[in-house]
């Protein structure tokens, strides 16, 4: 397997676009499959920004491109609530199909939860739209497992849907 690499997002007109462009192949890929997750055009280059000024933005490269990325938040309220500080959140965790190996995906979970478990939280957690059969497995596979599910989550639009709630014990008592 290729070696994938791991950087921090910076607030860069060329790292912003590349994230822009991650997250619109990976809804296009996701919607010719028949897969209601993501919209093309839904998160744009402001998105991105703030998620970079105010959590983490993670890519995973491969001989200098970009083959995937992340967004790890600290607080996750409209999926989780107000919770405490013991966890970090996952989101958009997309790979560019095209570039990215077998296992790009695992990869990036795996120095998500070493990152989340580096800042001293004790659990992964993330959420994936109930209406997706396809992530539910993927995730339980790789260790999450179901906690609850969160029926009003709001969407960019205004609208609401359904999520699953998953989490995994990376750090602290129990760890693995």
């Amino acid at each position: 397997m290729d070696m994938i690499t791991f950087r921090l997002a910076e607030d860069t007109e060329a790292d912003v676009a590349a994230l822009v462009a991650l997250y619109d192949g990976a809804a296009r890929w996701m919607q010719g499959r028949g897969i209601d997750q993501w919209t093309p055009g839904e998160r744009d280059a402001e998105h991105f920004r703030l998620r970079i000024k105010q959590d983490e933005v993670w890519f995973a490269e491969v001989a200098g491109a970009v083959a995937g990325a992340w967004e790890l938040w600290w607080e996750d309220l409209p999926a989780w609530g107000r919770q405490p500080p013991v966890a970090g959140y996952l989101h958009r965790l997309m790979t560019d199909r095209r570039l990215a190996p077998a296992g790009t995906g695992r990869a990036m979970l795996a120095r998500a939860e070493q990152r989340i478990a580096e800042a001293g939280r004790e659990l992964s957690r993330l959420d994936c739209k109930t209406s997706n059969p396809h992530l539910r497995p993927y995730y339980e596979s790789a260790g999450y497992r179901v906690v609850g599910e969160q029926p009003h989550k709001a969407g960019p639009d205004g609208s609401n849907y359904g999520v699953t709630l998953l989490e995994k014990r990376v750090g602290g008592a129990g760890r693995p």
